[in-house]
């Protein structure tokens, strides 16, 4: 038998090291060595879950909205980490003389000078727990996707500490109630994931469904990138082996077991609920397996098993598993019959899938000898009989509530402040252009633009570069595109210089680039042409012209205002020709257009459908 196990009775949670100290531990902060590493390499990669929630809701969201969840997810940590930094902590943990059952006091700004005792203990379960903090608030970002005003958002990512603070005090904290009572939530089934799916719920309902989602029946939208959802789930399942192992606050004593017994019963229910979640999806679509619903089903079960998972058997953990993700699967097409738009899924793979885990502890959790995780009790089909079952259903409604109304409650106030929910001209636009100046190719902004044109200036907004588009190259396609469809002919009168007909290489100039070998080049004609369009592009003739007076025709007079229907087989296929190569928008207009439009606002505006 372990040597600690006899010495230290209590648990191996208090260090050899540390028993002769006169200070009053709190159960965070009795780690050694050994268990302040295995916290800090923990905290470090619980971390990288951000990156794996930002893929996930940056692959479910249309791709003009990707870089925008992306923001989000910083704004999570950035915002979120310095208020939980301030005053966070300290509401879950905090243990002065004016802590009280439903919330702690002290320990607030954290920041322990060298020489104290305990500065490296205090600073590793800081680490710790700030990553869980991060994590719930970024879970409800998801749930907001695609309709909510970013700087909204920032306020929002600021003060939403308050929602996961107390609660986690509640469970984890010497001070809570729930705690006293005999609660079990080994990693945050219920402080995490519960409360931030009950938020994200919450603020789904108050934004309100996506201009148009339920227009075509409650069908997913499709995914914007589906593979960066699937390489978000890889990476929320690394990071979910250590949330769960490294929630044994250390590998001294008996918790180095327990912690490899976590991290095996978290892939085990991965397995459960990902089975489920083939079997499932097969089923639903006739042989073919839908990306979301395998995706919500691993994640389901993984949300399911993290409140005891140590506590559970490999089979149980199955099971766990399988339940969570049908229970995902239920609860997710009922959110969307109440209207409830959650692109990500957050309300029903965390909130649901939250509750459930949360649950399961009282059903199925042995007592982990020699900790004291369950203080001796086990679950009701242990031989428990019903009490920790009875505390842990009162912990699952008492964080529900508390996540979803205290939500709503702080969304209003916010939206006092400033409009939460984005103008409807920004939300078909994409936050990726009007908030952040992002265009993305081939997503309907163009279209967007157009249709707008008599309701809001957007002549600013043309002027936005595409985002991953060499526009100098797109201008040289272009008229090399031109070139080739009039035979030559219009390129000789193009240019200038005359191209295809000057043989003598043009001197190569100091801004061409010292590597620059081939301006002038006369090798061939495509050379020369290039050569000659540079230099035509570059000339005085091409200069810029002022504000509100670029006017650039993409689509060909004869084919603006015609609905394809209307169009010939030449046509068509030019108007795809204009549509592979062009990557910005159709039609440009100036201060003069908009004043126009204004003016005919109530005239019947076509465009190509």
């Amino acid at each position: 038998m372990d040597t600690n196990w006899t010495l230290y009775p209590h648990i191996g949670l208090r260090s050899p090291n540390l028993t002769n100290t006169t200070v009053n531990l709190q159960g965070n902060f009795e780690i050694d060595l050994e268990d302040t590493n295995w916290i800090l390499t923990s905290s470090f990669i619980i971390f990288t879950m951000q990156t794996g929630f930002g893929m996930l809701e940056s692959g479910c969201v249309s791709i003009k909205n990707e870089a925008n969840i992306m923001m989000k997810n910083l704004a999570d940590i950035a915002l979120g980490g310095l208020t939980y930094w301030i005053f966070g902590y300290g509401m879950s943990f905090g243990e002065s003389n004016y802590s009280n059952p439903f919330i702690g006091i002290g320990n607030f700004l954290v920041d322990p000078p060298v020489g104290d005792a305990l500065m490296g203990p205090v600073f590793a379960s800081f680490l710790f727990q700030l990553s869980f903090a991060t994590t719930a608030t970024t879970i409800v970002s998801g749930a907001m996707a695609e309709r909510c005003n970013f700087k909204a958002y920032c306020m929002f990512s600021f003060l939403n500490t308050i929602v996961y603070c107390v609660p986690a005090g509640w469970v984890w904290g010497s001070h809570g109630f729930l705690n006293k009572m005999g609660a079990v939530d080994i990693a945050g089934s219920g402080p995490v994931h519960l409360i931030g799916g009950s938020s994200a719920f919450a603020s789904a309902l108050m934004l309100g469904p996506r201009l148009g989602r339920y227009a075509n029946g409650n069908t997913p939208l499709p995914l914007g990138n589906p593979v960066n959802a699937v390489m978000g789930t890889f990476v929320l399942w690394w990071g979910w082996l250590a949330f769960n192992s490294g929630s044994t606050y250390g590998v001294s004593g008996a918790k180095w077991q327990y912690a490899a017994r976590a991290a095996v019963m978290t892939m085990m229910g991965s397995f459960g609920g990902g089975c489920f979640g083939l079997i499932f999806t097969m089923i639903k679509n006739k042989g073919r397996a839908d990306v979301m619903d395998l995706i919500n089903s691993i994640l389901g079960a993984l949300v399911s098993i993290t409140a005891g998972c140590f506590l559970y058997r490999a089979w149980e953990a199955l099971l766990i598993g399988a339940l969570g993700a049908a229970i995902v699967s239920g609860t997710t097409p009922l959110f969307d019959k109440l209207r409830v738009d959650d692109p990500v899924g957050a309300s029903s793979v965390h909130g649901a899938a939250g509750f459930w885990g949360v649950i399961a502890v009282g059903l199925f959790a042995d007592n982990p000898i020699p900790m004291e995780t369950t203080n001796g009790r086990s679950g009701l089909f242990k031989g428990g009989g019903w009490y920790l079952l009875g505390v842990q259903t009162l912990t699952g409604v008492c964080l529900m509530a508390w996540g979803a109304l205290v939500t709503m409650a702080l969304l209003w106030v916010i939206d006092k402040i400033m409009p939460i929910r984005m103008d409807p001209y920004e939300e078909l636009l994409g936050a990726d252009l009007t908030e952040h100046r992002i265009r993305h190719g081939q997503v309907g902004v163009s279209r967007a633009v157009s249709a707008l044109r008599p309701f809001h200036r957007s002549n600013s907004v043309e002027e936005v570069g595409g985002i991953g588009v060499n526009t100098g190259h797109s201008l040289v396609v272009d008229k090399l595109h031109e070139i080739q469809k009039n035979k030559g002919e219009l390129g000789l009168r193009m240019f200038g210089n005359e191209a295809f007909v000057r043989d003598e290489p043009a001197e190569c100039s100091f801004k061409n680039g010292f590597l620059n070998k081939r301006p002038g080049n006369p090798e061939n004609d495509l050379h020369r042409a290039l050569d000659s369009m540079l230099r035509d592009i570059d000339s005085s003739n091409n200069k810029k012209p002022k504000k509100g007076t670029t006017i650039i025709h993409v689509v060909p007079e004869d084919l603006k205002g015609r609905k394809f229907k209307e169009l010939t087989v030449t046509e068509l296929e030019e108007l795809g020709n204009i549509n592979a190569r062009e990557d910005r928008f159709r039609h440009r207009f100036g201060e003069h257009d908009y004043r126009k439009d204004v003016k005919a606002a109530s005239a019947n505006l076509r465009w190509i459908d």
